[in-house]
């Protein structure tokens, strides 16, 4: 079975793979599977531009988890879209240095469900839970990320409402 772990950047995607990495759980960072599928880095907006089709007809299913802000985009069993208050992303993303036009448009990107919406075009909506992150620890997080893997917690859309953020600098 394989796991889609996605979330706009910011939203402990790396943090929480680290810790599945540290409980023995196979994690594969999308980043290890596009190598020929970039077609460009954008400089001015700091990433690279990838062929999202090619990407997706060309990936190989695997086993565990596959970690990244595009992998809702791949054919998983379960995928899990981690969420984060827009403000408190922003703070996370300008500690690790991002522009602030990138902070800003990831965060408008958050408020406006943007990874969510394009989750529910690939998946069905049983084999998606959506986990705010905002006010819970990494280990609380992966703990409901296994229940749902394993089946024992159930799929869960709740969506928070972040739209106060939209259209105002966090």
């Amino acid at each position: 079975m394989m796991t889609a772990l996605t979330g706009t950047p910011g939203t402990g995607k790396t943090t929480i793979a680290a810790i599945f990495t540290a409980r023995g759980i196979p994690v594969v960072s999308q980043k290890e599977t596009m190598g020929p599928h970039i077609l460009e880095h954008d400089a001015d907006r700091d990433t690279d531009i990838i062929d999202e089709d090619a990407w997706v007809d060309a990936f190989v299913p695997m086993e565990g988890i596959i970690e990244g802000h595009l992998t809702h985009l791949l054919p998983a069993d379960r995928v899990v879209v981690l969420r984060c208050r827009p403000d408190i992303l922003a703070a996370r993303l300008r500690a690790r240095g991002y522009s602030e036009e990138k902070v800003q448009e990831n965060a408008e990107a958050e408020a406006l469900d943007a990874i969510l919406i394009e989750t529910l075009e690939v998946h069905p909506e049983e084999q998606i839970t959506v986990i705010d992150t905002t006010d819970q620890s990494p280990e609380q997080t992966a703990d409901e990320i296994e229940a749902f893997i394993r089946g024992d917690a159930p799929h869960s859309l709740a969506v928070p409402d972040w739209s106060e953020y939209l259209g105002r600098r966090v």
